[in-house]
């Protein structure tokens, strides 16, 4: 009985102290904060683009 316990608790101390996962969750984590500040930087360099391309059609309208 008790060697069965043993062997128990082994092994679930190497389950609690395994790290090999941990460096893909932490990729993955760093990944998503990189798409989601991507994704909303989009909005205003799409706007700023759309401004300017009003601008120079403007001044070229302008200048015909």
């Amino acid at each position: 009985m008790w060697q069965g316990y043993s062997r128990l608790v082994f092994r679930l101390h190497c389950l609690m102290t395994r790290e090999e996962g941990q460096d893909l969750v932490e990729y993955a984590l760093l990944v998503a904060l990189i798409a989601l500040g991507a994704a909303a930087s989009m909005k205003t360099l799409a706007g700023a683009i759309s401004t300017q391309f009003t601008t120079i059609s403007t001044k070229f309208a302008s200048s015909v």
